[in-house]
């Protein structure tokens, strides 16, 4: 059941994964923190950060909020290993734990802010993830996802064209490991099903213009090396195939005269009163 609920598994323990999650945080956050603020949460709120890997926005949420305290949870030990020795210098308000996002373990209404960034479109069931997360988050207090969707990145044709790897890879791969790659599109009705309200979408736009290149590649680049060889056992494409796409659209990136963008959808909404 364990790998039925975390088909990705062996990408997320993988280093690889350790860069990605550094090179997003970095792509990502100066874009998303003021959406943090705009949400005009108590400021010694309790926070948990669902799937929070090495606590890269962990870590941020708890400089942003300084008497805040922070949960972070991820099945991945070696992940929280690394997040308690990276931040131990923030102190007891923050805190790492394995638990599962299926099934927290925490009590009803627990918690003012409830993150969970890069994770629903990893996992199948991804509704049941979103009730149990409302479930722990206090009425009044909000919800906020990152739902990425492998539709909203574009990249101009070089030798091999990225619509094609876009199109065909994201639809088989989750076909295959029963996900939804393009959930993003999806979070708002899936946030309604679960009885929010005041939900807000944004997007970061992390491109060639906004994010320096050698981050921007740096995410494509881990994305090859964590999953080419997914991908290749899971789609038409074979593992070289898999490989120069990759190596393409980074090339496109370190292009001075190139340009690619990638949407980032961000979904939250607040637990109604009870």
């Amino acid at each position: 059941m364990a790998d039925e609920l975390n088909p990705q598994a062996k990408q997320m323990a993988d280093e690889s994964m350790v860069r990605n999650l550094a090179a997003q945080a970095v792509a990502i956050w100066p874009q998303e923190e003021p959406l943090f603020r705009r949400y005009e949460l108590p400021g010694d709120m309790r926070v948990l950060d669902a799937g929070c890997g090495t606590g890269e926005i962990s870590s941020r949420l708890a400089l942003l909020f300084p008497r805040a305290s922070i949960l972070g949870v991820d099945i991945v030990e070696g992940h929280l290993e690394s997040a308690r020795r990276q931040h131990a210098h923030i102190g007891e308000r923050l805190r790492f734990e394995n638990r599962n996002v299926f099934d927290l373990g925490l009590p009803d209404r627990s918690f003012d802010l409830v993150v969970c960034r890069h994770v629903i479109q990893a996992i199948p069931h991804p509704e049941h993830v979103i009730r149990e997360l409302a479930r722990v988050t206090r009425p009044g207090g909000r919800l906020h996802l990152i739902a990425e969707d492998y539709g909203m990145l574009k990249f101009p044709k070089r030798s091999l064209d990225p619509e094609d790897f876009w199109h065909d890879g994201p639809r088989g791969f989750g076909s295959a490991t029963g996900t939804d790659l393009h959930v993003g599109r999806r979070a708002y009705s899936l946030l309604r099903a679960a009885g929010l309200c005041d939900i807000t979408v944004d997007y970061v736009i992390v491109d060639t213009l906004r994010v320096p290149r050698e981050v921007f590649a740096a995410i494509l680049e881990a994305w090859r090396d964590g999953y080419a060889a997914a991908v290749a056992q899971h789609t038409r494409f074979s593992h070289e195939e898999v490989v120069a796409h990759f190596n393409g659209m980074v090339a496109t990136i370190r292009d001075r005269d190139g340009y690619a963008v990638w949407f980032v959808p961000v979904v939250s909404g607040v637990i109604p009163p009870a």
